[in-house]
């Protein structure tokens, strides 16, 4: 099972999410290659799009595992058992954060377009073009469910099992279409997994 490209899955997605079109959804892409597969599920099943910039904070040894995660505006959810488990100073800490505080800051002003569309009371569905770890779909959910929706639906075309088992954890819904034991990496899942330009993203998006 191989998608043509990113909107091919959106829309395969899509079809998979119908039972949320009377909840008027809105449909968080994970920038970059999420965005596009979020506009094709947006299009099948109405409601907004809006992208959801977050941030994962890796311990700094293993980036990878999150310590954390930090969202747009300025929340900073933490994996307390990482924490303090792994030993990591505040200072480690600090100077992570502030790197990647500093790269949203740039993701915001290249991508956002207004404000972000609140989160409160809605049916919310974070999109992605795949999982392998989860571990930036686990920090986006967490920055999510701060901000109290309704309901957190978490949808990609294709994930790795232990990520998607991750994942569940932290959502109401899980809608993922492909789960191959032997999922190298996520672009094994598309014939056109092309890295997108900030231009592609910011089109889709208005």
């Amino acid at each position: 099972m191989v998608y043509p490209d990113r909107e091919a899955a959106g829309r395969a997605l899509g079809t998979a999410l119908e039972h949320l079109r009377a909840t008027r959804p809105l449909v968080l892409g994970l920038p970059r290659g999420g965005v596009p597969v979020a506009a094709a599920v947006s299009a099948a099943i109405g409601g907004e799009l809006d992208v959801l910039l977050v941030r994962k904070l890796g311990l700094p040894w293993q980036p990878e595992l999150a310590m954390g995660a930090l969202g747009e505006s300025g929340l900073v959810v933490l994996n307390r058992d990482v924490v303090e488990h792994s030993g990591v100073s505040a200072e480690a800490f600090d100077e992570v954060e502030q790197a990647e505080r500093a790269e949203l800051r740039r993701r915001q002003e290249i991508l956002r377009i207004g404000a972000p569309i609140p989160l409160a009371r809605r049916t919310v569905v974070i999109v992605d073009d795949g999982m392998a770890t989860g571990a930036t779909v686990v920090a986006a959910c967490r920055v999510a469910n701060a901000q109290r929706p309704d309901r957190l639906v978490v949808a990609v075309p294709v994930s790795a099992p232990d990520a998607a088992r991750r994942v569940e954890r932290e959502c109401d819904e899980l809608v993922c279409l492909w789960t191959p034991t032997d999922l190298g990496g996520v672009g094994m899942a598309y014939s056109d997994f092309h890295q997108l330009a900030d231009d592609e993203v910011l089109a889709l998006l208005r």
